[in-house]
């Protein structure tokens, strides 16, 4: 910008600079807990919770996460927030003493907020990789430009992990196997089974905790004061390293060794703390 004001910060120059970012306007933390979700099995899934009832999750994962955004009438600036979770179970069966057998799961859960998103009518366009001489362009959003829902979720916790007959009704059954998105079914080895429901068969639920931050953003141009970087003075190193001399200069980690107390410390004269085990 022409106009752009010079400052000097210390001995470096500092410019004001105007970017362009998203503006985080309103969000919000959930502590949520989705009991007796239906979980869609893999192909030798059914059949393992037929043969036995002594089964456990041994981790969890949120491959995908969908967001749709919809205004709330009659409330001008605020917006439900629709959030569809999509977590992989990888679970173990006790099929035998001594025999433990792996297979995949998947769970999904739903949840619905509304948070207060601003308001714009404008409509955002924004060059694409395929914008260029004689093509058409790419379209971020048309009409009323909607913020952008953002969710930060961690890997649930399985609290309950239960069997049940197919004709009892499970809490959550949101969709089907057939309807589940390409980028969840790439994310397992194996492919489902069906949508984990059998007249004669029995279903699996689970109990799943979830830690989420969910935030809506709209762009905005910002003014900055900035300082240039600059090269950096450190070099590459190649050299070979000695992993003993590595590990000699390393801390004793004693506080991975402490049980509930911290290490005791003798006291020299003036306070000082002496680096010791106090050992004779």
């Amino acid at each position: 910008m022409a106009d752009n004001k010079n400052c000097f910060y210390g001995n470096m120059p500092r410019e004001c600079v105007t970017l362009s970012v998203n503006r985080v306007l309103d969000s919000c933390r959930d502590k949520d807990c989705f009991e007796d979700v239906k979980v869609f099995l893999s192909e030798n899934g059914q059949e393992i919770i037929e043969k036995t009832g002594n089964l456990r999750v041994k981790c969890t994962e949120v491959v995908w996460t969908s967001l749709t955004v919809e205004p709330v009438k009659f409330n001008r600036g605020f917006y439900s927030v629709e959030v569809r979770f999509y977590v992989k179970l990888t679970l173990e069966a006790c099929i035998c003493p001594g025999k433990v057998t792996e297979f995949e799961g998947l769970a999904v859960c739903e949840k619905k907020i509304i948070l207060y998103g601003g308001e714009g009518n404008v409509s955002i366009f924004r060059s694409g990789d395929d914008n260029g001489f004689c093509s058409q362009p790419f379209s971020e959003s048309k009409g009323n430009s909607l913020p952008f829902a953002v969710c930060e979720v961690a890997d649930p916790i399985a609290l309950s992990l239960r069997t049940v007959r197919a004709e009892e009704k499970c809490g959550v059954c949101c969709c089907y196997a057939d309807e589940l998105p390409d980028c969840v079914t790439s994310c397992f080895n194996s492919r489902f089974g069906g949508d984990g429901y059998d007249q004669n068969g029995r279903e699996l639920l689970v109990t799943l905790g979830f830690f989420s931050v969910i935030r809506l953003e709209r762009p905005g141009q910002f003014l900055v004061h900035a300082t240039e970087s600059c090269v950096p003075e450190k070099e590459c190193c190649c050299e070979e390293i000695d992993p003993c001399s590595v590990f000699k200069h390393m801390e004793f980690p004693v506080g991975e060794f402490c049980t509930g107390f911290a290490p005791k410390s003798t006291m020299q004269s003036g306070g000082a703390r002496k680096k010791d085990c106090g050992c004779k």
